[in-house]
């Protein structure tokens, strides 16, 4: 565990040397942004780790996931981390919310923000022991969604739209990605393959842009630095899981910054950013609705679970979602370079050619060359 850390400090130190010089050649007073976004996100990943170490052995004891048939893991592993990754975005929160001069017009939806994923987290501690009925879990989750659209305040769609109408649409869409965050942290390290390079970009986007950095693009910085704190315990085969009370704020969290990101006017970005999850999970749901299957229940549908039963290994499945996110990064970041609405659309369209072309792959069986005995 120690090695895997020193081997992430080697790496993360090489990043920022080359970040540093990039930054420095394009503008001098660009590098002293990105060390201190480096310096948040090393803070961040120190906190968690240390978090997790913490609770462990609680964990270990009183929260442990044990095999079935739907599982892709084969021993009883500790869940729970996530109380760790989220604890750490939630934390520094809480203090700034503390400032005496904070304004109301910060503070609200921040403390919306905050209040909806404690919530969501304790619905997922709660559920992480004792499973909740479906629909309970539902009702939570469309509060905690309503109150953080409602609080933000912010439009997508054309002003023609009725803001009832906007709401319903954003609350409907913000439920299904904090229900999809949760179905697909089945598999060791594809969350942090998947969340790390989306929090990267939001962060990296909002410190560089005009003005001061967002409360959002503050947040995914943290969030970005508090999962590698936790990548190194859940490296296959994993030590430890997120468990629901990790993937369901997270959810609510990276709905957030999405909406913020979108409500800046880039949403081809925002669509490009988590598009591997939606297309997935979403592609699962259609297919499992058609064969009239309880939805609701654990199952072993998903592109990255048929993956492993084809042949690929947990690290495989993560290395390719990591891997696709980068390219779906830069997608997004031609769409805010050049907002037309021509690349736009192709790189929308180019996105979903490549999830497409992943999903086809994970739904292959791997082929294997038989070894030749003479």
């Amino acid at each position: 565990m120690i090695w895997d850390y020193l081997k992430l400090l080697a790496i993360w130190a090489g990043l920022y040397v080359i970040g540093f010089i990039i930054a420095a050649i394009i503008e001098p007073f660009s590098a002293i942004g990105f060390t201190l976004l480096t310096a948040i996100i090393f803070a961040a990943f120190c906190m968690s780790a240390v978090l997790i170490v913490i609770l462990k052995p609680l964990l270990v004891r009183y929260a442990l996931a044990r095999p079935n048939a739907r599982s892709s893991h084969r021993i009883p592993t500790p869940q729970g981390g996530g109380i760790a990754v989220v604890g750490t975005v939630l934390i520094p929160m809480a203090l700034l919310l503390s400032l005496p001069g904070l304004s109301f017009e910060t503070a609200r939806p921040l403390l919306s923000v905050a209040l909806a994923s404690l919530t969501l987290a304790v619905v997922g501690a709660v559920d992480d022991i004792r499973p909740l009925p479906a629909g309970l879990r539902l009702l939570l989750q469309i509060a905690a969604v309503t109150a953080v659209v409602v609080t933000s305040e912010i439009r997508i769609l054309p002003e023609w739209i009725p803001l009832g109408l906007e709401h319903a649409f954003l609350v409907l869409g913000g439920v299904w990605f904090v229900n999809l965050v949760n179905f697909m942290d089945g598999l060791d390290w594809i969350t942090v393959a998947e969340m790390v390079p989306v929090t990267a970009f939001i962060g990296i986007l909002s410190w560089f842009s005009d003005g001061e950095p967002s409360l959002s693009g503050l947040a995914a910085l943290v969030l970005c630095g508090a999962l590698l704190g936790f990548a190194p315990f859940n490296k296959p085969v994993a030590k430890l899981f997120l468990g629901d009370v990790g993937s369901l704020p997270i959810g609510l969290l990276v709905g957030w910054m999405l909406l913020e990101l979108a409500g800046t006017g880039a949403l081809g970005a925002a669509l490009l950013l988590p598009l591997y999850y939606l297309m997935d999970a979403t592609i699962t749901l259609l297919r499992r609705l058609r064969r009239r299957e309880k939805v609701w229940e654990a199952h072993r549908s998903h592109f990255y679970q048929k993956a492993t039963d084809n042949g690929f290994s947990a690290l495989d499945v993560s290395a390719h979602v990591f891997g696709l996110n980068l390219v779906l990064a830069g997608l997004a970041a031609m769409t805010l370079i050049w907002p037309s609405g021509a690349v736009q659309a192709a790189a929308l369209v180019s996105g979903v050619a490549l999830v497409g072309l992943l999903l086809r792959r994970f739904s292959t069986p791997r082929q294997t060359i038989p070894l030749e005995v003479p």
